[in-house]
């Protein structure tokens, strides 16, 4: 085999020593057949997109209802990120903490090391250099991100700003994510997603699917992220970014931290009832924010992403249809089903799946086959540029200003649907106790609460209590830190019906909210924090039965005495470094109980 394309000829595109050195490192490590350098532009789309449909990888959908848009089917085992097989590598145990998986640096170099060698021989290498964030902004970071997988080069063009516009970025700095990635041959036993946190570097080999290949995503912007954000003092958060435009023309963001299926892609693109005229939402992001203490002492956010890899079922007109306009054209979608004149569906897409679905696997579907026709975790990619309600500001390099933060999740009972801390520590507390009820039908068991904090769990790059630590010290750095909510859309009657309508009738809660941040409007305070007082929320042109309203702004004592103990487990697991301000928070509600 000829001796794969040195990184040292005329068609590359850099001249940083640092970067150049590396990629020839990685290409005696891996030896391809080529090594590539991806530029970012439209002609290179079309090209690695034609050659994808040449093999096999992408299928072209229907051109009039879904133009530029492609279908990729995954390995049946290759579907989700793969929490077990993500490792956290630092020098010291420690340092990952209890909630992650660790494995020393050393032995995680040795055992990938031996996994790469050689593992792109007959494929071309491809070298993709990503910026993280706006260009010319001060929050923006560049990634390059080394693959063997076409299909992750075309994802990676969607969900960053790819190729010159991140060289330019990084000029002749060894300041750079380094990550290398190959899919090997999707074994899982040979499986592993390893960040480097103290080296700046990801290794991932043995997955073709997004979370675990596309190392821009939950690897860098939040695993990785937040280690540097601790270490050069702002936030990388599983959050959305949203702007809400009042009637007298007043902007104000908000970010927001929800588990998954707690509606987060939908409340980043929420269209407010008929009755809120004049009201607007923008999306500046639906799931990461990094944010950085301005020079007014404000906080400040931005979106790193450039796209959407959102999750397709459940995703329509009514629960969210900014995003079904979102993914109309030149979209990526995996491993959901095909419709025989070329279109996709998936389960709550419509009310009755068409006849002669292409299941997600490429098989026939019927309708008694008793299995879904996509997968429950099928997914969309799409720009963020094709969003109807797009901020203006989504590309800002100075980002916008935050006027208040959110945290929710999933609970039949004991959270009211709004709820608003004492303080910042109180506020990091709920934040940091924050979680879900199970369903029978995922653990055998109704009720369970997995605890989420602040939505972070699978993705907080060090120790969960040094980073509850950060948290609260960054209110020092803050002069007008903004007020932190708790919601939850998923309150129930004791018969088990939902006390709250949800989707676009949250906008009523965001109303509130804003309207707290800014002084005009009172509350109540319960033992818990501070809830709406009857008629603070504005229920016009929503036949709200007046009880249910009250129920779902209920503080039961009985319900939060069991909600404390049960928070017992989390703070037993980081008992090490959990901070005293955070128990000091737990012992003041016990003694209110």
């Amino acid at each position: 085999m000829s001796e794969p394309k040195r990184s040292d000829r005329t068609d590359v595109p850099t001249t940083n020593g640092t970067l150049v050195a590396w990629v020839d490192d990685t290409a005696r490590l891996t030896k391809p057949d080529r090594v590539y350098w991806c530029d970012g532009s439209l002609e290179e789309k079309k090209r690695l997109t034609d050659e994808a449909v040449a093999h096999g990888i992408l299928i072209p959908l229907n051109p009039e209802k879904r133009p530029g848009c492609y279908l990729h089917r995954s390995s049946p085992t290759d579907v989700a990120r793969t929490e077990h097989l993500t490792f956290v590598c630092t020098r010291e145990k420690e340092a990952a903490g209890p909630n992650n998986n660790w494995m020393s640096p050393k032995d995680a170099y040795a055992k990938l090391g031996a996994l790469f060698n050689g593992s792109m021989k007959g494929r071309t290498m491809y070298v993709v250099p990503y910026l993280m964030g706006p260009a010319g902004s001060p929050f923006s970071k560049v990634g390059i991100e080394i693959t063997d997988s076409i299909y992750v080069v075309l994802n990676m063009r969607i969900m960053t700003r790819m190729g010159g516009v991140a060289l330019d970025a990084l000029g002749d700095s060894s300041d750079f994510n380094r990550g290398l990635h190959s899919t090997l041959d999707l074994d899982p036993e040979k499986r592993f997603i390893c960040h480097f946190p103290e080296d700046n570097t990801i290794w991932s080999i043995g997955s073709g699917y997004g979370g675990n290949a596309l190392l821009g995503k939950k690897c860098f912007a939040l695993r990785i992220g937040s280690w540097l954000g601790r270490t050069e003092g702002w936030l990388a958060e599983h959050m959305l970014i949203l702007g809400a435009e009042d009637p007298q023309g007043r902007t104000h963001y908000v970010v927001a931290a929800f588990p998954s299926a707690c509606g987060k892609t939908n409340f980043a693109m929420m269209v407010p009832p008929p009755h809120f005229k004049g009201w607007k939402i923008t999306t500046i992001g639906d799931d990461i924010a990094w944010m950085r203490v301005g020079e007014d002492g404000r906080l400040w956010a931005v979106n790193p992403e450039a796209g959407y890899f959102g999750v397709a079922p459940g995703t329509n007109f009514k629960t969210n249809p900014n995003a079904m306009k979102s993914i109309a054209r030149d979209a990526i979608f995996t491993n959901v089903a095909m419709t025989p004149d070329g279109d996709v569906w998936w389960e709550g897409k419509d009310e009755e799946p068409p006849e002669g679905l292409i299941d997600w696997k490429g098989n026939p579907w019927k309708r008694d086959s008793g299995q879904p026709a996509a997968h429950p975790n099928s997914r969309f990619t799409a720009p963020m540029t094709n969003n109807p309600i797009l901020s203006p500001h989504a590309d800002d390099p100075r980002g916008v200003p935050i006027s208040a933060i959110i945290f929710g999740g999933r609970r039949a009972t004991t959270v009211p649907v709004v709820l608003q801390a004492f303080n910042w520590s109180h506020g990091v507390y709920l934040g940091a106790t924050m979680g879900s009820e199970t369903t029978a039908a995922a653990t055998g068991q109704v009720g369970v609460v997995r605890r989420d904090p602040m939505a972070m769990l699978p993705f907080c790059g060090y120790d969960m209590g040094e980073y509850f630590a950060h948290w609260l010290r960054m209110q020092g750095r803050l002069k007008n830190p903004p007020p932190i909510f708790l919601v939850n859309w998923f309150r129930k009657s004791r018969e088990g019906k939902f006390l709250w309508p949800g989707y676009g009738e949250n906008m009523r809660v965001l109303e509130w909210i804003l309207a707290r941040a800014n002084g005009e409007v009172g509350a109540r305070e319960t033992l818990v924090g501070a809830v709406p007082r009857d008629g603070d929320l504005d229920l016009q042109g929503r036949d709200l039965a007046p009880e249910n309203v009250a129920a779902s702004m209920a503080v039961d004592r009985d319900e939060w005495r069991t909600e404390i103990e049960s928070q017992g487990e989390l703070f037993a697991k980081l008992d090490a470094t959990m901070p005293a301000a955070l128990r000091l928070e737990r012992q003041l509600l016990q003694a209110k109980l």
